[in-house]
């Protein structure tokens, strides 16, 4: 069995790997849209804290079927020898790859342009969202719970919103530090830490780990481009 061979199965095992474990997300990103509730109640308070700042099931069918989109331009690519398919993989690959390090560089340089940006993408969530839906109110009340915070920033990112409107200008509870009714004035004399800074506080305790991670992902997108790349010329060689 020649390299050429040997690298072409395992393109094709590894991308096999990753259709079906699209799928499988693609699987879990309905389940939260149709469930949410039940999906909180399965993976517990510790995952929900990285959770709050994305609609999940959306978020889950979208790269799940990225994925699955990827698992089969690879398989496909390798297993008939398209050059098509294999530049296409490469081509989608890079682009993610490309995107992983310029949110990276925003994130790291620019993170009050970071905060933003989750600031203008959350707190319509916040507004709109909040105590209307089972799955969104779920999640943001676990994350409350377990991280003491209140909102994206504070307590003000309820102000006008649905909950705050039907709930007699309340906010919720977890923006007082008293149980009685979490009024304006209470909450901003409570005056606790909304869930951003809270969230990043836990990722620069966990740098190590996240940084190992992130480095896992872009060594095996730079590996797939490799193969990927390898096999486009010696297809074109055989040929």
């Amino acid at each position: 069995m020649g390299c050429f061979t040997v690298i072409k199965v395992l393109m094709i095992l590894f991308n096999l790997f990753i259709f079906l474990a699209g799928g499988a997300l693609l699987g879990v990103g309905i389940w939260v849209s149709v469930d949410g509730s039940s999906f909180i109640r399965v993976i517990g308070p510790v995952s929900s804290q990285a959770m709050q700042f994305v609609n999940v099931g959306y978020f889950c069918i979208a790269i799940g079927a990225v994925l699955v989109l990827l698992g089969f331009l690879g398989c496909c690519g390798a297993q008939k020898e398209s050059k098509c398919l294999l530049i296409l993989f490469f081509a989608i690959v890079l682009i993610i790859f490309i995107a992983e390090i310029a949110a990276a560089v925003v994130a790291l340089v620019y993170s009050s342009f970071a905060e933003s940006l989750l600031r203008a993408w959350v707190t319509p969530v916040l507004q709109n969202d909040y105590g209307r839906r089972n799955d969104v109110t779920g999640i943001w009340n676990t994350t409350m719970s377990e991280l003491k915070c209140c909102g994206f920033s504070n307590y003000t990112d309820f102000v006008g919103s649905y909950y705050f409107r039907n709930h007699n200008n309340t906010f919720p509870s977890f923006c007082c530090n008293s149980t009685a009714l979490c009024t304006e004035t209470a909450a901003a004399k409570s005056d606790v830490q909304g869930c951003f800074r809270q969230l990043f506080d836990i990722l620069k305790e966990n740098a190590n780990i996240v940084g190992g991670i992130a480095a896992g992902i872009c060594a095996l997108e730079i590996a797939a481009m490799v193969v990927s790349m390898y096999l486009y010329c010696k297809i074109d060689g055989k040929e």
